[in-house]
């Protein structure tokens, strides 16, 4: 049996940007949940995640040994800092979109995850 929670239960995230592509790096709280990362956070989930911002590649790297794995998304800064016009188009806020992400947990890791996590009779609501 599984929970569906909030990837920032399981992980915490590091980002950066350089031009028009920005650097968004998951480090899991605990190894142990590393392997569920792997498995759910896709080049493909996060590519849909961001459809929005019409992202021209997204490659993942994973990083075993930190127990994380960091995503390059090229053309989603709206052309870049100094040529965007949306002033939210820093790559450092949108490690929030993919910490919002869900992330099917086994109840057997559930006592991993950083407090709080919501009661299982709530609904998860996630930003697009």
């Amino acid at each position: 049996m599984t929970r569906s929670v909030e990837l920032r239960h399981a992980a915490h995230g590091r980002t950066g940007d350089k031009g028009n592509r920005s650097n968004i790096s998951v480090i899991a709280w605990d190894p142990a949940l590393y392997p569920l990362l792997v498995d759910q956070l896709t080049e493909e989930a996060v590519a849909r995640r961001f459809a929005s911002r019409r992202p021209t590649r997204v490659t993942r790297h994973l990083l075993p040994n930190l127990h994380a794995m960091n995503f390059v998304l090229d053309d989603v800064l709206d052309g870049g800092v100094n040529d965007a016009l949306n002033l939210d188009s820093h790559g450092k806020a949108l490690s929030f979109v993919v910490l919002a992400m869900p992330l099917e947990v086994p109840e057997s890791l559930l006592p991993l995850l950083r407090r709080p996590i919501p009661n299982q009779n709530d609904t998860m609501e996630t930003t697009r």
